[in-house]
């Protein structure tokens, strides 16, 4: 699937210092993909930011468009909050 980038999504990768490369690893291979609604998809992987911490980085997708659009991105250490035993 194709992607391009909201103005807010890329905004916020760089305001939370979220490199593009790790979004864009997530996007081509999530560990998890969630539905928060029928438009958002939500990709997300536990990654190691480099200080020894996992973090859960959550890529939301709007994906009734074509290419699909990153909406927004974050990362947050709460992932037993987000992670779905599938």
């Amino acid at each position: 699937m194709n992607f391009k980038f909201s103005n807010h999504a890329l905004g916020e990768m760089q305001r939370r210092k979220i490199p593009i490369s790790f979004v864009e690893a997530v996007l081509e291979n999530p560990q998890q993909t969630l539905q928060q609604d029928e438009e958002i998809a939500i990709y997300q992987s536990q990654l190691d930011f480099g200080i020894g911490k996992l973090y859960l980085l959550r890529v939301f997708v709007n994906i009734m468009v074509n290419p699909a659009v990153v909406v927004t991105v974050y990362r947050t250490s709460q992932i037993q909050k987000y992670w779905r035993n599938l």
